[in-house]
């Protein structure tokens, strides 16, 4: 099934690019930058402007390369846009019943965001065994150590203030990958050197790719 090859790329690539930005033009710049850095992972958030037809142009570009995907995902509606424009994941910040089903209905898979155990619970009985562990920042690598102790079948992706000098506490914490934004564009944002997001990715791909041994 399309659905978990999908799943288990993501996994297996470990790093996701979220692209957030406030012009179509800088979402486009900053994802495939992100991708020459080595990122195959692209999420662009439905709160860009553009983000249907970026995704659109993304996958015209790279093919079966990028696993491109659909961020912010609110509702159902937004859902089946971003389908419909050939993203092949949705994530939302949020857990929606809704968004869900919209996604297992075209076997699309879908990673509900989570911050709370009930909330991760609830996911599992939705058929999520991928989820967002958002904001992770605010809640830390033994969020995901706590988590697995009665939920040792989901795999969580951290996303918010992920970086290149902690992912490997998220790695070695259980996360099967991470998402990171700011931290990999916001330079590039500022200065419009979007060379700055090729070399962060690499770091960040580096780091996920060579973590240390736990002892």
């Amino acid at each position: 099934m399309k659905s978990m090859q999908t799943l288990q790329q993501m996994i297996r690539e470990k790093v996701i690019a979220v692209i957030r930005t406030d012009s179509a033009g800088a979402a486009l710049q900053a994802a495939e930058a992100a991708y020459e850095g080595g990122i195959r992972l692209l999420e662009i958030t439905l709160t860009t402007p553009g983000a249907l037809q970026i995704i659109a142009d993304l996958k015209r570009k790279y093919g079966a390369a990028a696993v491109v995907g659909a961020g912010t995902v609110m509702d159902a509606v937004s859902a089946r846009l971003a389908i419909d424009s050939g993203a092949d994941f949705l994530v939302s910040p949020h857990l929606d019943a809704e968004v869900i089903q919209m996604a297992h209905l075209h076997q699309v898979p879908i990673i509900p965001g989570t911050a709370t155990l009930k909330d991760a619970v609830e996911a599992l009985k939705l058929g999520c065994g991928v989820i967002k562990l958002f904001p992770a920042n605010l809640l830390g690598p033994q969020a995901i150590r706590a988590f697995k102790g009665p939920l040792p079948q989901a795999h969580f992706i951290p996303t918010g203030g992920v970086n290149a000098e902690t992912i490997s506490d998220w790695l070695a914490a259980g996360a099967v990958a991470v998402g990171t934004g700011s931290e990999l564009t916001k330079e590039a944002l500022q200065t419009g050197d979007f060379t700055k997001v090729t070399a962060y990715a690499r770091k960040l791909v580096h780091a996920a790719h060579n973590q240390p041994t736990v002892q």
